[in-house]
């Protein structure tokens, strides 16, 4: 589970809009589309209440919904707004061939080595439905680069660039490298995070950038969304 949601009402800051897409900086705390416990005040029913076209957009469960970050992982999302934009970034984010993104995250220690590309399958774990884990023999392909950008104390500055979306994918990787995530509830060290002179109150995870081509146009786009406080504080 990830870290206590905000008790202050959420709301979505847009960064691009146009009449085929929309991104936005989803704030930690937001789930994507309404799920079991977590019914109300999702990224996708906030866009329906601002644009209800939006409701006839992909799945009724899943209004417009492309790709997702967890509950916990703050930063840029995209969303189709029509439906031919909806096949299209669906069409582009399960072949992984046009879509880049990229995120930082504060980790505790420094990955070993301090920049690389793993290439691993991501599966569930047969004893934990919960967890995902690296190297399952039936699991998906994943790509992740990641480059260590500062180190202050205890803890590191570390730019993730993943050419897949695995589910909990970087927290994964981070993990794997010895650096867990600050803040990460199910990979994380939650003793190191009660040390730290600020302890997180949430995942120290944020999406900055998604480069991509317009579903519409074609026109190669990157959209980004400047980390907030809790991340930067690791420069």
């Amino acid at each position: 589970m990830d870290r206590a949601i905000p008790r202050r009402p959420l709301t979505l800051a847009t960064l691009y809009c146009d009449a085929d897409i929309i991104a936005i900086d989803k704030p930690s705390g937001m789930f994507t589309h309404p799920s079991p416990g977590h019914e109300k005040g999702t990224a996708s029913q906030l866009l329906v209440a601002e644009f209800p076209e939006m409701a006839r957009v992909g799945s009724v469960e899943r209004p417009g919904v492309v790709h997702r970050l967890d509950a916990g992982t703050s930063g840029v999302m995209l969303f189709a707004r029509t439906q031919r934009a909806y096949r299209k970034l669906r069409e582009d984010f399960e072949s992984h061939k046009t879509i880049e993104k990229k995120y930082l995250a504060v980790v505790h220690g420094a990955p070993k080595p301090p920049s690389g590309v793993l290439e691993a399958p991501i599966g569930r774990r047969p004893w934990d439905s919960k967890r995902m884990a690296i190297g399952v023999a039936d699991g998906k392909y994943s790509k992740t680069r990641w480059q260590t950008l500062s180190r202050k104390g205890g803890i590191s500055l570390v730019e993730f660039t993943i050419e897949t979306g695995r589910m909990h994918q970087i927290r994964l990787v981070a993990a794997h490298l010895g650096s867990p995530i600050v803040g990460d509830e199910l990979y994380g060290d939650e003793a190191k995070d009660k040390r730290l002179r600020r302890p997180p109150r949430r995942l120290l995870l944020h999406s900055v950038s998604i480069a991509f081509n317009h579903p519409v146009t074609g026109e190669r786009m990157e959209i980004s969304a400047l980390p907030p406080s809790d991340i930067v504080y690791a420069i």
